[in-house]
C-alpha cells in the first residue's frame, strides 16, 4: 500500500514551523479523521483558551460589620459542597459588650429573628443560644473594635437559602443580616 504524506501550514498566529507527517495508511482511511482535524484545529482566529487553573482552597468571603449595624455583604452565593472561608472584621469603634458583632449561619427554612430573640438571653454564652446550636451550622464568636474572627466551613448539598446573623441583641432586627444562596 502506498503511504501518504501530508504538509500542514498552520494559522499564522500559530505559524512557528511546518509540519511533514508521513503515513503507511491508504489515504482513503486517513482522509476523514485527518480532515475532521484539521477543522477542528486549524479553522479558528481565536485564541487557545486558558485552562482554569484548579481550586487552590477555600473560597474567602470578606464581612465588615461596624457601628451602624449592618454587614458589608448581604447574599453570598455558593455551589452545593463548596468550601468556604468567612472571615469578619469589627470595624467598628464601641466597645464589645455595647456593640460586638458576630456571624451565625443557621439551617435553611431557620427564622433568623426567632434566633435573635432567644439570644437575648443567652449573654453567658455570648448570644448563642444553647437550646438553638441544632440550627446553627456556623459561626464565628461575638468581636470588639478592630478584631477579626473567622470560620471555615463546607456548604450544605441541599440547594437552598440559609440565613446569617448577627445574634448581638436587636442587631438582626436593626437589619444586620443576609442569607447563603446554594445552587
Amino acid at each position: 500500500m502506498p503511504g501518504i504524506s501530508l504538509r500542514i501550514e498552520l494559522a499564522p498566529w500559530l505559524r512557528k514551523k511546518t509540519t511533514v507527517i508521513t503515513c503507511p495508511m491508504p489515504a482513503k482511511l486517513l482522509s476523514i479523521p485527518l480532515f475532521a482535524a484539521l477543522l477542528l484545529t486549524g479553522c479558528s482566529k481565536s485564541e487557545p483558551a486558558a485552562v482554569a487553573a484548579a481550586p487552590s482552597g477555600p473560597r474567602t468571603i470578606e464581612l465588615t460589620a461596624g457601628d451602624n449595624m449592618k454587614y458589608n455583604i448581604m447574599q453570598i452565593e455558593a455551589a452545593p459542597g463548596e468550601v468556604l472561608h468567612v472571615a469578619l472584621t469589627d470595624t467598628g469603634t464601641l466597645p464589645k459588650e455595647a456593640m460586638g458583632h458576630d456571624w451565625t449561619l443557621l439551617q435553611a427554612g431557620s427564622d433568623p429573628d426567632a434566633y435573635s430573640r432567644a439570644a437575648v438571653m443567652a449573654k453567658d454564652t455570648n448570644y448563642q443560644p444553647p437550646e438553638l446550636a441544632y440550627e446553627v451550622l456556623a459561626s464565628i464568636p461575638l468581636l470588639g473594635p478592630g478584631q477579626t474572627g473567622d470560620v471555615t466551613f463546607t456548604v450544605p448539598t441541599k440547594p437552598g437559602e440559609y440565613p446569617y446573623l448577627c445574634s448581638f441583641p436587636a442587631h438582626c432586627q436593626s437589619g444586620m443580616k443576609g442569607v447563603l444562596v446554594v445552587k
